[in-house]
Formats: C-alpha cells, structure tokens, sequence
C-alpha cells in the first residue's frame, strides 16, 4: 500500500473475531501498511475479545479497536445499527469486510453512511440457503469482491456470490523476510518441543478445528511414527481436546502438541515436511510460510492450495476426503527419502519469494482502495 496514495482517510476492517487465523493476519497487513501510509484505521470485531487474539498485535500497529459483538443465535438486527453509529462517528470512507458474517452486517450501514465497501473471500464459506441469498444481497452494495485465489473466484461465481464485474483476485502474501531457513534455529525449536535432532519432523501450524481436520492427519502419520519420525502439530482450538485424546496410546511419545503459539517460524525451523489436511480453505497464509522456510507441503487438493502447490515439484496433494491411504502414502514418500523432500522444499521457497511476498498484496488492496474511492468523487 504503497505511492500513488490520496489524502489520509479513515478505514474499517470488519472481522468476525481478532482470533490469529490467516484472513485476521491479512487484515493485519493492511491495517498496519495503510497506518504507515497516513491513514486512520479502525478495526471491528463482531466478537468479544479472547484470550491469544491478535488485539495487541493491532493495537501495536497504531489500529483503534472495537469490538460489538453479535448477538448468539440466529440474526442481530441491532448489530447494522450499532455499526452505523460507529461508521457515522468516526467518518469512516471505506468499510473492507472479510469473510460471511461482516458481509451480511456491514455493507447495509457502511453505504448509508457514504463508505465505499471491499469484500475479501478468504475461502469456501459453506453455508445454508438463507444465509447465501442474503449475503448475495449485501454484496450488491459491495464496490469489489476479492478472492484470495483463482479456485476461490470460481467458487464465487459458481455459487453467484458476487457479478463477475465485482470480483477481483489477489493472492495472499507473507512478510518473506520472516520466513526462511534456520538451521540454527532448528536444534532450539526441536529441543523446545522435545524433538530428537536427528528425526525426522511431519508438522502443522495452525487453528485447531474440526475444519483443519488435525485427527485425520495423525490417524493417516500413525502408522509411520516411531524414534525417527515424529509429528509436531503446533496450534491451538475448541478441538484440540479431542485431538490430544486420539493421540493416546503407544505412539504418543512421538506426537507433540505444544499448542498455541505467537511464533510460526520457530515452528517452521523444527520440521522436514509441511502437512495440511483440511477439509476446505482459501489460501491459507501458513502454506507459503512454510514454502518460505524451504519445507515442501503435503496437502488435501481444497481451495486455492492446488493453485499454489506444483504436485510433485514443490509438494503433494492427495484428494480432498479423508483418503487415509492416500495421505499416508505421500508422507511416507518423504520420510524414506529425505534428499527429495530437501529438493522440494528448495523449490518451494523459489516458488514462494516469486509469488508470495507481502509488498505485492499491499500494492494490489491499495489501488482498490484508491479505485473505490474514486467511486464517491
């Protein structure tokens, strides 16, 4: 969110929580990119504040934060007015909502208020028939509906989430700088994490939900684990209790679950191979960080990670599902054959400094940003 900028004006990100996911860091991104560039910028979360979010991380990069969290259950036709109190207050010229629930709310009060309105769909967003026609209708006082990824976009018009003259694609990206190889910080980690140094590491980063599927990736690495394959799955969620209970048994010593952390590369350093085995996803922000760090990724083929993982060359994909075998099989091609998970992994990061760096996704929200304003001139 570089050059070209226009007068300093005053932006909302519209979040369903502050919690540290991939489409809460992008907001991030932002927030802090358009502070530094002389804009005022506030930060909505339709949930109440929770132990672990990114708040102080947005508080840190200068954002004001507000939390109005949505009524449980069913609809909240006070939420549009308290939003407008705020959006009205404040002055605010351009409302960026992510994801379902900020669609459904904030479109409706931010335009009555003269904000224009930017949409980011950072995934597959299931939902119910209700749901969907209503959000097809919020989107139609959206300016721009961004995908995260080309299989996201489609999506989007399959599902006639938003006209295709709406619909922009930018892909995610990640402060690289932070992101690469550290064999000196790999004994650390491991022994943080307890972690002999010489086996060899399967791991995941990331939310712990029924999404992420975390139990089908440990009953799929169950039968490889032993004192030279370990699987480290670094995270924290409503579902790790139940994941820490299928864990039990003889390979539980080779099964590390540290849980939350505020340092993805130090987790990164511990690991051979990146593994995801979520059931959907947009373009998950720790795939190129893994990427970045030299470690080839092991994926379900869902969302937009086929469009980023080249099978065979920078990873492998196995079918969406719970194809144990599958998924089972792709691992154990890397474990017995070390040199070509490094060959991969080296690929990955030049896949990743090519395509992945956080200034490129910067530029293209700012001139969004600036095309939308230039919508109420």
């Amino acid at each position: 969110m570089t050059g070209g900028a226009e007068h300093p004006m005053t932006l909302v990100h519209v979040l369903a929580s502050l919690g540290a996911g991939g489409q809460e860091r992008v907001a991030l991104h932002l927030a802090d990119a358009a502070i530094r560039a002389g804009h005022r910028v506030l930060v909505v979360s339709l949930s109440a504040p929770a132990p672990g979010d990114l708040s102080g991380e947005f508080r840190k990069a200068g954002a004001e934060l507000h939390h109005l969290p949505k009524r449980a259950g069913g609809l909240d036709p006070g939420l549009p007015l308290r939003l407008g109190r705020l959006f009205f207050q404040h002055r605010v010229e351009l409302v960026h909502t992510h994801n379902p629930l900020p669609l459904v709310y904030a479109p409706v009060p931010a335009r009555a208020c003269g904000a224009r309105v930017v949409h980011t769909k950072h995934g597959a967003n299931p939902s119910g028939a209700a749901n969907l026609t209503l959000r097809r209708a919020t989107t139609t006082l959206v300016d721009f509906f961004v995908a995260v990824s080309r299989t996201t976009a489609a999506q989007a018009l399959r599902r006639r989430e938003c006209a295709a003259s709406q619909l922009e694609v930018i892909a995610n990206g990640v402060p690289l700088d932070r992101f690469m190889p550290d064999p000196g910080g790999r004994a650390a980690a491991r022994a943080a994490y307890g972690i002999p140094g010489d086996a060899f590491v399967i791991g995941a980063v990331g939310r712990v939900d029924d999404n992420k599927n975390h139990a089908y990736l440990v009953r799929a690495a169950l039968p490889l684990l032993g004192p030279r394959v370990h699987l480290l799955v670094v995270g924290d969620g409503e579902a790790l209790p139940r994941l820490r209970a299928a864990c039990a048994g003889p390979a539980a010593d080779f099964i590390h679950l540290p849980g939350f952390t505020t340092d993805v590369p130090r987790a990164l350093a511990a690991m051979d191979v990146f593994a995801m085995s979520s059931r959907s996803e947009g373009l998950p922000l720790v795939i190129p960080e893994a990427m970045a760090c030299a470690l080839p990724v092991v994926s379900t083929a869902v969302g937009g990670i086929p469009d980023v993982i080249v099978d065979g060359e920078t990873g492998l994909l196995v079918p969406a599902g719970e194809d144990e075998a599958a998924l089972r099989a792709a691992l154990a091609s890397l474990c017995s054959a070390p040199d070509r998970a490094r060959a991969m992994g080296q690929r990955a990061r030049q896949e990743a400094l090519a395509s992945y760096g956080l200034q490129p996704m910067l530029d293209a929200y700012g001139a969004l940003y600036r095309r939308a304003r230039r919508r109420s001139c």
